[in-house]
């Protein structure tokens, strides 16, 4: 009976524990990480008309990088859009250098395609020099 109760407890010890690992592993760093892929706003729009279940599956939650004009400035929001497709939102306050119709690169978080708006959606973006 006393080693039913101790596996028992032992099983609940470290079920708890996994799922309080799981639960609050540390955050990622998009800016240190390595760009799963390197895209553009067309190509972007290609994949994900062409069939997008699998483009969210390749997408979904990885880091990305893409050069784009930047056609409007959010500061409400802390963002930017890109290409009149990429609305980029910004971990940090956005750099004062950014301008309207300028070209930049970012890195950031794929979230996905918003279709109301028919927009994509970049998270945690940083501008790479």
């Amino acid at each position: 009976m006393r080693k039913k109760i101790l596996i028992t407890i032992s099983l609940f010890l470290i079920i708890g524990i996994s799922v309080y690992l799981y639960s609050y592993k540390g955050h990622r760093d998009i800016e240190s990480e390595t760009a799963d892929y390197v895209v553009t706003v067309h190509g972007l729009e290609k994949e994900f008309t062409s069939n997008d279940s699998l483009a969210y599956l390749k997408y979904q939650d990885k880091t990305i990088e893409l050069t784009a004009q930047v056609t409007t400035i959010d500061t409400a929001s802390n963002g930017i859009v890109m290409g009149e497709k990429i609305f980029a939102t910004f971990k940090d306050p956005l750099p004062k250098d950014i301008t309207s119709g300028k070209m930049l690169k970012i890195k950031g978080r794929f979230l996905g395609y918003d279709e109301l708006l028919q927009e994509f959606k970049i998270d945690q973006s940083s501008v790479v020099h």
